[in-house]
């Protein structure tokens, strides 16, 4: 991943080196506990490249997953959902995926 830089705003030699795979390295763990405070550090990595560049494209959509998953209760990219008649439902804390999050404001 990209050493950070200073705050200069100016295109800089690291951000030349920042690929997907330095947004998938920060955006593959995310939970939705940490998922706010990893978009400010994906923003922050590719907020040098021009926009319209790749890498910056594909960031600003990771990012909008992370969006949604600090309004939900975990990815569940993999393996169906729960319907609510499982026995023990009622004792779930909560049952929103990044795919269908809480509503805001809540």
């Amino acid at each position: 991943m990209a050493e950070p830089t200073p705050d200069s705003g100016a295109p800089t030699d690291a951000t030349a080196s920042v690929g997907f795979d330095d947004v998938d390295a920060l955006v593959g763990p995310a939970t939705p506990h940490f998922a706010f405070q990893i978009r400010a550090r994906v923003r922050e990595l590719v907020r040098d490249l021009p926009e319209d560049h790749p890498v910056r494209t594909y960031a600003e959509g990771r990012l909008e997953l992370l969006e949604r998953l600090g309004y939900a209760s975990s990815k569940a990219e993999e393996g169906g959902r729960e319907p609510p008649t499982r026995p023990g439902w009622e004792e779930i804390p909560s049952s929103a995926p990044a795919s269908d999050p809480l509503p805001r404001g809540r």
